[in-house]
């Protein structure tokens, strides 16, 4: 007998929701404030939104979030998708234990450590801190969790379709680019979207990274924080809030677009 649901878990998901989003609304909400005081509504305003074209330190900041996040990812993306693959498809080789704990273990790395680890690298091989360093640290620790990611589908994957492919004549590089590779887009897109999040919110090790012009808008942000809170923070917080929301929502229809093209194709193929 199929149940409804019962006034625990109704009340256990609206709590849990509102712990989540409602600091966030609450965020957008002041972000129009016309106060300077952030507790203390004066009106609806976006005057802080003008004020943020002239900040040009909070925007380099923004500049500088938003190019690292992109490439970092990327790379990430690249990189975690091979992993993925040497862990799923090629079974036991000789240092198969010792690659898949390197791949894994920023997944349980204290950020702490994992910044200074590599500040100490950095300044043994006499590198530059700076924009290179973070967007390197940064591609470090979230191609772990793109490898995750790509490695949860490519568990399920469907090898006769390669090997039909193979069969045919295909190689094994065309093979992957016009079978493997669409089948596992979603997870591609997925993991990089993963580690884009989480480049653009780490603190920890880009403050150990950075250098002279290579300050992250979560760093200017914590230092302006430390000061007290300004409806400007609010209202820069609200458009990464709303600009992460973009990406997330186009990504959700990609990834919709793709399975729905996969089936029909499954369907076709199936008649």
């Amino acid at each position: 007998m199929n149940r409804g649901p019962t006034w625990f878990n109704v009340t256990s998901l609206v709590l849990g929701f509102a712990f989540l989003y409602i600091p966030i609304l609450l965020l957008i909400i002041y972000s129009f404030n016309g106060s300077r005081l952030v507790t203390i509504w004066g009106g609806f305003s976006t005057e802080w939104y003008v004020a943020l074209l002239h900040d040009e330190q909070l925007l380099d900041a923004v500049w500088v979030t938003l190019r690292v996040a992109a490439l970092s990812s990327l790379v990430a993306t690249v990189l975690g998708t091979l992993a993925a693959i040497a862990l799923t498809r090629y079974g036991r080789f000789t240092g198969r234990s010792v690659f898949s704990g390197m791949t894994y273990a920023p997944l349980v790395m204290p950020e702490v450590i994992t910044g200074l680890s590599l500040l100490l690298l950095f300044v043994a091989i006499g590198f530059e801190r700076g924009f290179w360093t973070i967007m390197l640290a940064h591609t470090t620790f979230t191609m772990c969790f793109v490898a995750v990611v790509v490695q949860s589908r490519l568990v399920t994957f469907d090898r006769s379709l390669e090997e039909a492919a193979l069969d045919l004549g295909c190689s094994p590089a065309k093979t992957f680019f016009i079978i493997t590779l669409p089948l596992i887009l979603p997870a591609v897109i997925s993991g990089f979207m993963l580690a884009f999040t989480l480049s653009m919110d780490d603190l920890v090790i880009a403050s150990f990274t950075t250098g002279p012009g290579a300050t992250t808008l979560p760093m200017r942000i914590y230092s302006q924080v430390r000061m007290g809170v300004t409806p400007e923070i609010n209202a820069i917080c609200t458009v990464m809030i709303g600009f992460i929301a973009i990406i997330v929502l186009i990504a959700s229809i990609a990834t919709k677009h793709q399975e729905t093209v996969r089936r029909r194709e499954e369907q076709a193929a199936a008649q």
